[in-house]
């Protein structure tokens, strides 16, 4: 792959434009992820497909896919059609894999759950795109899931029903669908759709391949993006499984390699550079755990002699402070991706030097855009690999823009903008969020400032609004805001980011209480407890009088930021 860049004489001189295009000599793959899988698992047949050590599963491609017919035929059987949207909320399983490839099949448009999401976030979700399935684990860590939605819909306890379910909270949702093996008033068992297919079922499920086509949207995964509330970004089979393909293709996959995917399911490092950079050339996938084990990965790794290795760097952080690290065997290790958040250098050379991860890359994107746009090659130099995120991905366009939307000199910070097969449909239901970061030529606006250099290199700045990257999960202040603002005592509130070495940001809370009231910041976690994913809750909170603003009345929230730097001594790891 070569990138491509674009010049222009100006004034007798020559100016090389922040305008990359990854040219190819292999073509994008136009097919269905249902066609592409079922490919997979008729070459591979015998090969690992997947391997769950928690839950004792060790499937060939012909076994998974032995699963994956069934429970695609048991979904059709409970009246789900294409284009219906079918919820997992989940942590990371066997059986997360087996409905992502069965919903794909049936034409059904996964939604992605975050396993960290409470009350609030969960019915927004659900009621955003319709949901009409809901697939749930019963419980993670402190999270109940169960009781969570009967709290939203305590109809379930009286529907007699598979896919009866009548709820005044989520109208649109008409069955629920849970793991284990446990009985749950309302509830059919995963295991049970298995059971439910028919020949006609199975029949209606070839004709569905058939029909299918590589545009239709598949999969809609929710994010903070660059403004406003969750949205719930709309993606192709076209649009993920190439990304999954290409990324793949850029730590050399094939057949022989068995991937450590730690990083969860739900978000596209997890399902589309995991599970699809996977299928698509072969590999085995292996889960250490349901969530991020450092321990159990490492362990992993050891038993199942992983090649390569997938994570944000808060995890590749974790694994290398692991206490007895050096009594594990991580030779079989070759290659892997650092992804998620900027990667500090610093750790990037240790994971290098001390995980025997020679071949590792380094990629840049967003959920809009499938995910990556960059990614650096297992044989750039070291300091590219360190210090970069890699050159533009085959068959896509990057320019760097000032604020007029003009493409900059090489060399000259500005906003990414990226445009290719792989930027997403739009957001789910919400024309104006979309026109508001997708141009009419195509282009998707990332909010994130970057450089591109003379050789094609690119490197991401900061970001133009104000998200906040927490170990690798986007956090838009606005939502915690309005969170924040239902406390009775709250008068006003803003939220920023503040440096942390070991997950890039942390999020802080300044808040003005009303006049007669006091409170303490213990107040305010427990407040949040429970409400909201724990990674969105205020890890400073500060009680305040004022916020600093412009003459205009805008809150500067650089100013914020810069004085819990002083305040609290607070130093940002150097990333590429």
């Amino acid at each position: 792959m070569v990138a491509l860049q674009c010049n222009f004489k100006s004034g007798g001189y020559q100016v090389n434009l922040s305008f990359v295009e990854g040219a190819d000599d292999v073509s994008l793959k136009y097919e269905t992820i249902g066609r592409a899988f079922d490919e997979t698992a008729h070459r591979f047949a015998e090969r690992d497909a997947l391997i769950v050590p928690s839950q004792r599963v060790r499937w060939s491609y012909a076994e998974l896919k032995r699963r994956v017919d069934l429970f695609a035929a048991g979904l059709l059987s409970l009246g789900l059609n294409p284009g219906d949207r079918i919820g997992i909320w989940a942590p990371n399983c066997a059986e997360w894999t087996v409905t992502q490839f069965a919903s794909a099949k049936a034409g059904l448009i996964l939604v992605n759950i975050n396993p960290a999401y409470r009350l609030s976030e969960l019915e927004f979700c659900l009621k955003k795109v319709g949901c009409r399935a809901l697939i749930t684990a019963e419980r993670l860590k402190s999270s109940d899931y169960l009781a969570m939605l009967r709290a939203l819909a305590p109809e379930l306890d009286s529907c007699t029903t598979p896919n009866g379910l009548i709820s005044a909270r989520l109208p649109q949702l008409k069955m629920v669908i849970r793991l284990g093996r446990a009985q749950t008033a309302g509830c059919l068992n995963f295991d049970e759709v298995l059971q439910l297919g028919t020949q006609s079922d199975r029949a209606r499920l070839d004709q569905i391949g058939s029909d299918l086509q590589p545009d239709e949207a598949i999969n809609i995964q929710f994010t903070s993006g660059t403004t406003g509330l969750p949205k719930g970004a709309t993606l192709s089979h076209y649009n993920i499984l190439n990304n999954g393909y290409f990324v793949g293709r850029g730590i050399g996959l094939t057949e022989r390699d068995r991937i450590c995917i730690p990083v969860p399911l739900y978000h596209c490092f997890g399902m589309v550079m995991g599970n699809l950079g996977a299928i698509t050339h072969g590999a085995a996938m292996i889960y250490p755990a349901e969530s991020f084990d450092a321990v159990k990965t490492l362990e992993t790794v050891d038993a199942e002699r992983a090649t390569a290795i997938y994570g944000v760097p808060t995890m590749f952080i974790a694994e290398l402070e692991t206490p007895e690290f050096a009594r594990y065997d991580l030779s079989s290790l070759r290659t892997g991706i650092m992804a998620g958040s900027p990667c500090p250098i610093e750790v990037m050379k240790r994971v290098i030097s001390s995980m025997n991860l020679t071949e590792i890359t380094n990629c840049y994107g967003m959920t809009e855009t499938s995910p990556v746009s960059f990614q650096t090659a297992r044989d750039d130099s070291f300091e590219r690999r360190v210090s970069t995120v890699g050159r533009v991905h085959p068959h896509v366009q990057v320019k760097v823009v000032d604020p007029q939307g003009r493409c900059v000199p090489r060399g000259v910070q500005g906003e990414i903008h990226t445009r290719g097969y792989s930027v997403m449909k739009g957001y789910w239901d919400d024309a104006e969020k979309t026109r508001d970061v997708l141009d009419d030529a195509g282009w998707m606006h990332t909010g994130d400032l970057g450089v591109i250099d003379a050789q094609g290199y690119g490197n991401v700045t900061g970001r133009l609004k104000d998200m906040v990257i927490r170990g690798g999960e986007n956090i838009y202040p606005r939502e915690v805001e309005e969170f924040l603002y239902r406390h009775d005592k709250v008068l006003a509130v803003q939220v920023c980011g503040v440096p942390d070495i070991k997950f890039g940001e942390e999020v802080c809370a300044w808040i003005q209480l009303k006049p007669g009231t006091s409170s303490t910041e213990e107040e305010f976690r427990e407040y949040c407890k429970g409400q909201i994913a724990h990674y969105k809750v205020p890890r400073y909170i500060r009680f305040v009088s004022e916020f600093p603003m412009t003459i205009t009345g805008k809150v500067q929230k650089f100013a914020m930021r810069d004085h819990m730097v002083r305040e609290l001594g607070l130093s940002e790891a150097k990333t590429a």
